[in-house]
């Protein structure tokens, strides 16, 4: 009878499996900071692009010279330690927080 209780006990209680032993949070975390890169960097030219958007080119002498003038905007608008800066510490905050997912732990 003892032996019935016993194996009743082993069922009742759920095993409990083992994290894996390998997560590739480094790599899901550099995936984060490049997508934060991104964005923020898209995020300090889209002023200036929404402006030259609204200009419609005629001709294709303004039409090319609108093109330089976006290039132009994108290469000047973008300060890229800012957007290091703040793509790091987006990054670091999600991790802190365990908001973004894949380098939750637990």
């Amino acid at each position: 009878m003892s032996e019935q209780s016993s194996d009743s006990d082993a069922r009742a209680t759920p095993t409990r499996r083992r994290a894996p032993s390998f997560r590739a949070r480094g790599t899901i975390g550099l995936f984060y900071v490049a997508g934060f890169f991104f964005l923020f960097s898209m995020l300090q030219v889209l002023p200036e692009m929404i402006e030259l958007l609204g200009d419609v080119p005629i001709n294709p002498a303004e039409e090319r010279a609108l093109e330089q003038a976006a290039q132009d905007a994108a290469h000047q608008g973008v300060n890229v330690y800012v957007s290091i800066a703040l793509a790091l510490g987006a990054t670091g905050l999600g991790a802190w927080f365990q908001v973004l997912p894949g380098v939750r732990e637990g």
